[in-house]
């Protein structure tokens, strides 16, 4: 049997769960989004657009950058994975512990993968000595912000230093966004807007966790170069975005108010879990995005699932065991009934009741 890598995985279940292991907007997908999947059904019969012209056209205007810059794909996964095929990097630093398509996507056009290490002395948080880790031995370089499993934010100060330090040593640096929407203050992270000073840039985003289109499977990247853009969009297949996700995507960057209404809730439910998580005596690291990472020192998968409740063991990461886990920020009434069995874990496993 595969192991599993993500979260996610609620078909392994005859019934209800409460998912908690994967990282999408509690809120759902948008209403709009909903419809223009419906109000479209008749242009599915039709092959998709190979070169996604109205969706790019859309992410041009909602960036304010060139549409040549642009490559869509099948996810942010399938974006990552075409990035390392179509620039066959020989040598690549990953900021770890972090998401493990990079590794893997390197490791398939046979890349040797370096870490520059988080740690837990240091809280995991991100810091300048990262800088020293590079130079011109590498050619690529990936760097998640937030981060995934942790939620910590890499300031944007400290971001575009990393952007001129891979500018200088000419290393490709792939930074992943996907989560940016999530944070208070998004553009005291986000380089989106220095792109243009950048040609050794790619910012992976997803409509994926934002808009709960997980299932639709939509990402794409802006390059600050549209040469790297070109031979990204060269190593797709000529289908890789169906025109479902097409349609959902420009109706999704047609909305006002949702990303700011998901920050706000978002907010408020994580405090209130992470608050939760601290009472219980777990300790927890400062996420900023809609997850939280923590530590426990007894096994809590098995015992939540007793409660239909799915968290994320973060044991595959690099540097990370079984005492690591993940959990969304999900709806008020998941993410108090998620305190409540927890509440009742954390008393069996000290003996103070048996729930």
């Amino acid at each position: 049997m595969m192991k599993e890598v993500h979260g996610g995985n609620i078909y392994k279940f005859d019934h209800p769960i409460y998912d908690f292991s994967a990282n999408l907007n509690p809120l759902g997908m948008p209403e709009e989004v909903k419809q223009a999947i419906i109000s479209h059904i008749d242009s599915y019969e039709s092959y998709p657009d190979p070169q996604n012209r109205e969706l790019t056209d859309a992410l041009s205007r909602y960036h304010g950058v060139p549409a040549s810059s642009i490559c869509c794909g099948n996810g942010a996964a399938d974006i990552i994975f075409r990035t390392a095929l179509a620039l066959r990097p020989k040598k690549a630093l990953l900021v770890s512990p972090t998401f493990s398509e990079y590794q893997q996507a390197l490791e398939t056009v046979d890349c040797q993968v370096i870490h520059s290490l988080l740690t837990e002395e240091n809280g995991f948080q991100p810091d300048e000595k990262l800088l020293a880790d590079i130079d011109d031995s590498l050619d690529m370089m990936f760097i998640c912000n937030p981060n995934n499993p942790t939620g910590i934010p890499v300031p944007r100060t400290l971001m575009l230093a990393i952007c001129q330090q891979c500018q200088k040593c000419d290393v490709q640096l792939v930074i992943d966004e996907c989560f940016t929407e999530f944070l208070d203050a998004e553009d005291q992270y986000s380089v989106m807007a220095d792109l243009h000073r950048f040609e050794n840039v790619i910012i992976l985003k997803a409509f994926t966790k934002i808009y709960a289109m997980a299932g639709l499977r939509l990402g794409y990247c802006v390059c600050g170069s549209e040469e790297t853009a070109e031979q990204i969009r060269g190593s797709l297949q000529p289908w890789a975005v169906s025109t479902v996700a097409a349609k959902a995507g420009c109706a999704a960057l047609e909305l006002t108010g949702f990303v700011e209404k998901t920050r706000a809730y978002i907010h408020e439910n994580r405090t209130l879990l992470m608050d939760g998580l601290k009472r219980l005596g777990y300790e927890v690291y400062p996420s900023a995005a809609n997850y939280i990472f923590f530590k426990s020192s007894r096994d809590l998968i098995k015992p939540l699932l007793e409660w239909d409740i799915m968290v994320r063991s973060c044991s595959n990461y690099v540097t990370l065991d079984e005492q690591y886990y993940r959990i969304a920020v999900r709806t008020r009434e998941e993410n108090t009934y998620f305190l409540k069995c927890l509440e009742k874990v954390t008393e069996r496993n000290e003996g103070r009741s048996d729930g």
